[in-house]
This record gives C-alpha cells, sequence and structure tokens, in this order.
C-alpha cells in the first residue's frame, strides 16, 4: 500500500519507476518504449528535432513556490517550446530525474502527473519514451524532447532580413511579473521562500503566477508559423530582449520593437523572462498566422536590438549571473 511517508530511500530504483512510468503518457511515435537500454521512435521523413534542458533546484525553482505537479508540466513545457520554435510537432520525451534519497516518492509521482497533463494539454501525441532516475544533494530534472519537421524545413534564428515583421505568439512579461511578486512576498522576513505566503500570492495574482509555475507556451503556434512562412524563429526563454538579440545577430539584423505594442510596461516586456512564448520575423505583407501579433521590424543594424528606433541593452536571464548560490 502506497504511503505519503514512503521516500526514494525505501524503495529501489525499480520499484520507484514502477510507480512513476504508468503515470507519464505514452508516445504516439514510439516503436519500442520504456523497458529496454534504449527506446525507437519514427522519424517520418528521416529527420528529427531534438533538444534538451535542466531545471535545477535553486537556480531554476524553490520548492516552496511550486508543487511537484508544477515542475513536471514547467519541465515539460520549456522543451516542447524549444521543438516548437524549430517548427516542428513534438512527437517525444526522455525524462531523468535525480533526488535526495529523503525525498517522498509521492513528489515524483507529482512531477510524472505534471508531465502528463502538460503533453496532453499542449502536445497531444507527444509521450515519454525512457528516462533515468539518480541521487543528489538537490532535486534535478533533466528533459530531451524530439520533434518531426513533417518534411519541412526548420526555422532557424538565421533567416530574419530587413524589412521582415517582428511578430510574437503567447504572453509577454507575465512570467516575469509572476517571479518579481513571489521574490517581493513569497518570502518570509529573513528572505526565504515561504510556502504559505507564496499561496498567497498564487491565490492574489493567478494569472502571473500561473504563467511563471505552469507556463503555457503555444505549442501549435511554431508548426503554424512555419506554414506561414516564418524566416526566423526562437522561443522566448531567457527575455525579450536577450532572446531577440540572438536572433539579430545570428541573422546579421537588427529587430526594432514598438513601445505601443509592448503593453503597459515595454522594460518589463523586453526583460522578463520565462514567458517561453514564440518570436518570429516574416516577410513583409505577409498575413501573420492566428496567435501571432506584431510587435515590430527588422532593420539593418546588425546585431541590434531597438526600442523605438534607439538602441536597447539586451539583458535577461544568465543563469552564470542570476544565481548567487543560495538554496
Amino acid at each position: 500500500m502506497t504511503t505519503s511517508a514512503e521516500t526514494l530511500a525505501d524503495l529501489s530504483e525499480g520499484a520507484v519507476l514502477e510507480r512513476i512510468f504508468p503515470r507519464l503518457p505514452a508516445s504516439a511515435s514510439q516503436l519500442l518504449g520504456p523497458g529496454d537500454d534504449a527506446a525507437v521512435i519514427r522519424a517520418p521523413d528521416g529527420r528529427f528535432v531534438v533538444t534538451t534542458d535542466m531545471m535545477i533546484q535553486g537556480p531554476d525553482f524553490r520548492l516552496a513556490w511550486s508543487t511537484p505537479f508544477d515542475l513536471g508540466w514547467k519541465a515539460a513545457a520549456t522543451n516542447l517550446s524549444d521543438v516548437a520554435a524549430m517548427g516542428a510537432v513534438p512527437t517525444a520525451l526522455v525524462l531523468a530525474i535525480a533526488a535526495p534519497p529523503s525525498t517522498a516518492v509521492s513528489v515524483l509521482e507529482g512531477i510524472a502527473d505534471g508531465v502528463r497533463a502538460c503533453c496532453a494539454a499542449l502536445a497531444p501525441g507527444c509521450g515519454v519514451v525512457g528516462g533515468d532516475l539518480s541521487a543528489a544533494d538537490a532535486l534535478t530534472l533533466a528533459v530531451t524532447a524530439f520533434g518531426d519537421l513533417e518534411g519541412r524545413a526548420p526555422v532557424l534564428r538565421s533567416g530574419a532580413r530587413p524589412g521582415d515583421v517582428v511578430a510574437l505568439a503567447g504572453a509577454l512579461g507575465d512570467a516575469g511579473e509572476g517571479l518579481a511578486l513571489l521574490f517581493r512576498y513569497g518570502v518570509d522576513d529573513a528572505g526565504v521562500p515561504d510556502a504559505g505566503r507564496a499561496d498567497r500570492v498564487k491565490a492574489e495574482h493567478p494569472r502571473a503566477l500561473a504563467a511563471q509555475l505552469r507556463p503555457e507556451p503555444p505549442i501549435d503556434r511554431g508548426p503554424a508559423a512555419a506554414l506561414g512562412g516564418a524566416t526566423a524563429m526562437l522561443d522566448v526563454s531567457d527575455g525579450l530582449a536577450i532572446d531577440a538579440g540572438r536572433i539579430a545577430r545570428a541573422s546579421g539584423v537588427g529587430l526594432d520593437f514598438f513601445s505601443t505594442a509592448l503593453g503597459e510596461s515595454p522594460e518589463r516586456a523586453l526583460g522578463g523572462g520565462e514567458d517561453h512564448g514564440l518570436l518570429a520575423t516574416f516577410p513583409a505583407g505577409v498575413t501573420l498566422p492566428t496567435g501571432f501579433r506584431a510587435l515590430g521590424t527588422v532593420t539593418a543594424d546588425a546585431g541590434a536590438v531597438l526600442l523605438d528606433g534607439v538602441p536597447h541593452e539586451q539583458g535577461g536571464w544568465d543563469p552564470y549571473r542570476g544565481w548567487d548560490g543560495a538554496a
């Protein structure tokens, strides 16, 4: 009988896997799923897109703020978004988790439930085909995602051209607002993350907190953008300004944003990260795919990010600059 008091140290790796895998979604693209040394997945046009990302307790999340379900959802969503940013359809995930042996088994079950729910909501047919478990001092999730280009060319960061329209699908600035609220109101008097205070912030600011803790990237808009003629695209994970700079440098162009298109707080929109919207460029005159809205234009200013024609700092989230080592 399952009890909430069971920890990873109480069970073998095999027993933990037996508890987790039934909760994870199956992939419609798998020819051979979990159970052997490796999975086998279909690559219908002879290619597949692959990406990987980690979430580590401390620099990437706080257990006092995120539920295990939140962690599983976000770990899946952030990788699904990277696949979508290439213009591909997500097909399969590989999930690795390292955790302290004292971690309750229910935490891993909650993570699995979050992964399953995220795939069902954002990328039906995508599922987990394998993974690994290990021990570590800090809870760590590593996800590798695969995607199908369905015969299309991948949409790269290097294809933007002067005169293109800069457009975005998804939220902008909400996740950054949610994180700022947590750091301001979700901590105790000593500045330590506090679950009770975080719950109050969630109740008072549900939209911003959901965007930060359980994002919903517009996964289906990636393939739609590719079909709609996108010349460049990426997932906005580290902040609009810093990610726009990546397109600018890769394409040898500038991206000029219109402040009127960035909402009430252009600075928050440009500097906030983790919205996981899709930033894309399209040829001038093309009807933008449903879900995309124009934010600016592509200029000849190589490597520049501008706001109303004025160069703007390409700041955003950098794990080596934004983390002080505190738990």
